[in-house]
């Protein structure tokens, strides 16, 4: 049988309802600092021609040049449920990100970059999702995402990048370049390259810039737009074929005294010399459509 016990007011303790007022909002702030992104700095001492490995799950990487022999690492984790560890094993500096736990949803997954190199740094980053932007970097490079797009400006050195879904942006690059997608675009703009390979299965790719002397450009996709745009003192020998899509030409050719091209029996294809003849243009898609266009 419950018994209850009557107790007076006057033997309660007493509340500071102004405190506890005070005290709620204080815990929330609390817990509200405590989940909020932890941000990391770190520095390593580099000699010349590092090599910087990035492997990242999600986030924005961004990568920039410097005069310093040093790399800085600025990493910002989107949870607690993640960990970016950095690592110098010699003249090579590992980052990577990592789980803390086996459950950790997608966008807890994420974590940010921003990462200073010398401008003679081989880079190799795998970036899933997000977005990779590297700027004055000379050195080798390759990049590979799923869905994150990559974004390059004066770079050189050998630059391979190779996405799933990840559009393609190569701005006043040099070097050589070779670039591969699924269903990526590529825009290749005041590029200095004597080789270009660049090939997407459903996507739009767009050159625009110098064809060098003895430089040679191969530009493929199955289906999509190829657009050149040439101006008039460009020299270039000029094949392009589309089994079942159109070519579109404003350039001048003249039969090429290079070689001969088997004329294909289906499709539309165009061959021929712009000026001299000095580099080498080969656009070929399957439905898509090629313009060979004048720069504005």
């Amino acid at each position: 049988m419950s018994s209850y016990h009557f107790v007076p007011a006057q033997w309660l303790p007493k509340t500071n309802w102004k405190t506890a007022g005070l005290l709620v909002p204080s815990l929330l702030l609390c817990s509200v600092v405590s989940a909020a992104p932890r941000r990391q700095e770190q520095h390593f001492k580099v000699a010349a021609h590092p090599v910087i490995t990035i492997h990242n799950p999600n986030g924005l990487i961004t990568v920039k040049a410097w005069t310093k022999a040093e790399v800085m690492i600025i990493s910002t984790p989107a949870s607690d449920r993640i960990e970016v560890d950095a690592e110098q094993m010699g003249n090579r500096v590992d980052v990577s990100t990592r789980e803390l736990s086996d459950s950790v949803a997608p966008d807890d997954m994420r974590a940010d970059f921003q990462i200073n190199v010398p401008e003679d740094a081989e880079l190799q980053i795998h970036n899933d999702a997000g977005n990779v932007s590297v700027a004055n970097v000379l050195g080798d490079m390759n990049v590979e995402t799923v869905a994150a797009g990559v974004d390059l400006e004066d770079a050189a050195g050998y630059l391979s990048v190779k996405t799933v879904g990840g559009s393609f942006t190569c701005i006043r690059c040099a070097g050589r370049i070779e670039a591969s997608s699924i269903s990526g675009n590529f825009r290749l703009l005041d590029l200095r390259s004597y080789h270009v390979w660049a090939q997407t299965s459903s996507g739009n790719i767009l050159f625009n810039g110098e064809f060098l002397p003895n430089g040679t450009y191969s530009l493929k996709n199955y289906s999509g737009v190829i657009e050149v745009r040439f101006s008039p003192g460009d020299s270039f020998d000029l094949s392009a074929t589309s089994l079942k899509g159109k070519v579109n030409n404003e350039a001048k050719l003249t039969p090429s005294p290079h070689q001969r091209h088997f004329m294909p029996r289906w499709g539309n294809a165009l061959f021929g010399t712009f000026n001299e003849g000095r580099a080498k243009i080969e656009m070929t898609s399957f439905d898509g459509t090629i313009n060979i266009l004048k720069r504005d």
